[in-house]
């Protein structure tokens, strides 16, 4: 069994996808105020409307090479960073933004990148 999609709620579609679509690096479209589909790969990432309050009712990750250089991104862009770029004891560098709904995102880059990045800037 894999997973399948993953699907964020949020009273305002248009303003959520375009955040996702600009952390993500994707086209920018308008699209549909109830139901936008961002990745559409093995694992979906989709948008999709709701009455509910809005709350901080999910977390998310992503694999990035390079976690500082998203970190100065974010922070040029406005972005909240809660957590700074940080290496964790098990490895992991990452850090923590919040979408425009509170969500909690962390951009992370796994030990083994982590690795191959210090190993070929040694040389």
């Amino acid at each position: 069994m894999k997973i399948g999609e993953v699907c964020l709620l949020t009273q305002d579609v248009k303003r959520l996808s375009a955040f996702y679509r600009w952390l993500l690096g994707l086209p920018q479209e308008d699209g549909d105020a109830v139901h936008q589909t961002l990745l559409a790969e093995e694992t979906m990432l989709t948008v999709l409307h709701t009455d509910a309050p809005e709350g901080q009712n999910i977390c998310l990750a992503f694999t990035v090479a390079d976690v500082d250089a998203q970190y100065r991104r974010l922070l040029a862009a406005g972005v909240t960073v809660p957590q700074p770029p940080a290496t964790q004891p098990w490895g992991a560098r990452n850090l923590c933004l919040l979408d425009p709904d509170g969500n909690r995102v962390y951009l992370r880059m796994l030990p083994q990148l982590a690795e191959k990045d210090s190993s070929s800037t040694a040389g």
